[in-house]
């Protein structure tokens, strides 16, 4: 994998020494261990499928449970993810809540009488946020079913869920429970547990598109390292994201890998594509690279491609990279510098997975660039692996 492949060939020591012991390897390791959690998956899917039967999930579409996705921070980025898929595929209202706005207003969340499913995400199961909002809900609102997924068995969140009966929980494995403090391998498995989920009664379909995401990202990984690095040798001091659908999601996540992993040194903003014009547009200049999550469903491309032909012709960035399906390079390279391909044929809504790589290596490499330890970016301890405890208000 290039120079991926020599951080990780550096003597233990070394990569002790620098921060690398964990950040390089997570990343690395994904496309490996995303099998792992379609296994998990396909080992707890008679249970799982009966769990959301009775959240109601297969019930008739006026029945069906309002579908919150809930985490804070990357965590909040998973369920900007699935949102789209859930909805398409199960057939309810879903959307992703930030538990950072749920817990100083869950009252204003919740409408008596309508039924939901409430599904966390949390790398740790320890966060905050997230204990607090789940343990809040299960007092109040014990009518609301709530699914827990979470990469450590020893969460509070796990213990919290105990025996009761409106709570399910998916553990996995200890592997993606990344050691670094950005999130990584961890973000990308429960992304794609959560694409099994959409596919709880159609799993086979989705094996397939999942092999395609795997094979893709062998090759997206080897390049993405490249390319990141040779970006980051620029030296550019800001970063804007840009994405839609799902890939807002990826714009989002990218742009915060950068942002932590540089110690916030490397400004960064993230939009939904079309939004950029709105305002944002101003905060573009020549020393602002622009990295563009492109859809490949037909509309959205259509309306993207001529925004990229606005900017170009506006002259307003240091350097344009187009993160898209190989089968669009031909249209699209003329209108950016570099054309980053995806060779896969999986829709937006499967590609957070995949697209975000690109994200977490501009975040290592810019930490590199910087003199920082990768696995713990931040010197002054600003920011750590898991928010610390803070006082909860009821």
């Amino acid at each position: 994998m290039g120079p991926l492949l020599s951080l990780l060939d550096l003597p233990i020591s070394e990569q002790e020494t620098r921060g690398l012991l964990f950040t390089p390897r997570e990343i690395a390791q994904q496309p490996q261990t995303w099998l792992k959690t379609l296994h998990i998956f396909e080992a707890e899917q008679q249970r799982i499928r009966a769990f959301l039967k009775e959240a109601g999930v297969t019930a008739s579409v006026e029945q069906r449970p309002i579908v919150m996705l809930v985490g804070a921070g990357t965590s909040d980025y998973i369920g900007e993810s699935l949102a789209l898929l859930l909805r398409q595929r199960w057939g309810c209202e879903a959307t992703a809540v930030a538990s950072t706005d749920l817990l100083p207003s869950l009252a204003d969340y919740v409408i008596p009488g309508r039924r939901y499913l409430w599904i966390s995400f949390s790398r740790s199961g320890d966060s905050p946020e997230g204990v607090s909002v789940l343990e809040q809900t299960l007092e109040t609102y014990p009518e609301i079913s709530h699914l827990v997924v979470t990469c450590n068995p020893n969460a509070r969140m796990i213990a919290m869920a105990g025996n009761h009966e409106r709570v399910c929980t998916v553990i996995l494995d200890d592997a993606v429970n990344d050691r670094s403090l950005a999130m990584t391998s961890s973000f990308t498995n429960m992304v794609v547990l959560g694409q099994c989920l959409a596919h709880a009664w159609s799993l086979d379909e989705y094996k397939e598109v999942l092999e395609d995401m795997i094979a893709a990202s062998s090759a997206f990984l080897n390049n993405s390292a490249e390319l990141a690095q040779s970006t980051v040798d620029r030296r550019k001091p800001r970063i804007c994201m840009l994405g839609s659908g799902a890939l807002a999601a990826v714009a989002k996540e990218s742009s915060l890998k950068v942002l932590e992993m540089s110690g916030g040194q490397v400004k960064t903003m993230a939009l939904a594509s079309l939004g950029l014009r709105h305002g944002p547009m101003a905060a573009l200049d020549r020393e602002t690279d622009l990295v563009f999550f492109l859809s490949s469903e037909r509309t959205r491309f259509r309306y993207e491609a001529d925004l990229l032909r606005e900017i170009q012709a506006k002259q307003i960035t240091a350097s344009c990279i187009v993160v898209g399906l190989k089968s669009d390079h031909d249209e699209i390279a003329p209108l950016c510098n570099v054309y980053h391909a995806i060779d896969g044929t999986f829709a937006d809504a499967y590609r957070p997975p995949v697209d975000v790589i690109f994200g977490q290596l501009l975040g290592l490499y810019s930490s590199i660039a910087l003199g920082l330890r990768p696995d713990a970016p931040s010197p002054q301890g600003v920011i750590s692996r898991v928010v610390s405890d803070f006082t909860i208000y009821r």
